[in-house]
């Protein structure tokens, strides 16, 4: 299983107007870990996730997947191992049909006929979007983006499940629809949120940035009740962590 894991040593980003968007970064996550990458805005999780499966180069540092080290040599192995769901679901849909769009990775990797189409069905209804498949993406709405997006990855059956900020723009049906897929994935998980209830409920290990360093990596539950360090990094306690504001009891 040892295709499952992210190593993360020294990665830097630094973006051509000299911005230093990740400085050191260095972290190790195992098979079957789901870990939550939070901060505030401008502190480097996208740039970090969109290093993954190599959207982005680093400017100094490695990234391996399993044994294989992440370069432009090894992208094609790094890509069907990692599936990356942009938090921008325009940035993924790009076919006349949401089953065109679907069908496309699979597609590349070879698959065709009775196959395809169970492969293509399955991803769409475990998203609750099957009625969808004959629609352009450009007539659906946010959510339905959104879901579709997680499909044409999910299509893929990736090892290392890795999407940047999931569940904007989903109507709370829609984000207890992905808790539950997200819960029910086997493999590794790796997400960035601001949805801090979720990332409470599903992630038992939390990487926080602050400015493109890791300002702390531990367990979820230990980093929410660290009041100086979410003071620190303009973060809040997830609200179901809050007190109530009528009888003043404190969940937490």
């Amino acid at each position: 299983m040892s295709h499952h894991i992210v190593e993360v040593k020294n990665l830097r980003h630094t973006y051509p107007d000299g911005t230093a968007a990740l400085r050191d970064v260095s972290f190790r996550i195992t098979h079957g870990e789901s870990v939550a990458v939070i901060g505030a805005n401008g502190a480097g999780k996208s740039t970090l996730l969109l290093h993954l499966n190599g959207y982005l180069s680093p400017s100094a540092g490695e990234i391996r997947i399993g044994d294989v080290l992440l370069s432009k040599g090894t992208l094609p192995t790094v890509r069907r191992s990692v599936g990356m769901v942009f938090q921008d679901p325009d940035d993924q849909l790009f076919m006349p049909t949401v089953y065109d769009d679907v069908a496309f990775g699979p597609l590349n990797l070879g698959l065709e006929g009775k196959e395809l189409e169970r492969c293509v069905t399955g991803a769409l209804e475990r998203v609750e979007a099957g009625h969808l498949a004959g629609k352009a993406p450009y007539h659906l709405s946010g959510g339905e983006k959104r879901r579709v997006a997680i499909a044409t990855v999910l299509s893929m059956s990736p090892d290392i499940l890795v999407m940047d900020e999931p569940t904007n723009g989903l109507d709370p049906h829609a984000r207890r629809q992905l808790i539950k897929l997200l819960t029910d994935f086997d493999h590794t998980r790796i997400f960035t949120s601001h949805d801090l209830d979720m990332v409470l409920e599903l992630c038992p290990r939390t990487i926080v940035l602050k400015e493109g360093e890791i300002r702390a990596d531990g367990a979820t539950l230990d980093i929410f009740r660290d009041e100086a360090l979410l003071a620190e990094c303009r973060l809040e306690k997830p609200l179901s962590m809050l007190g109530c504001p009528i009888c003043g009891r404190n969940s937490s």
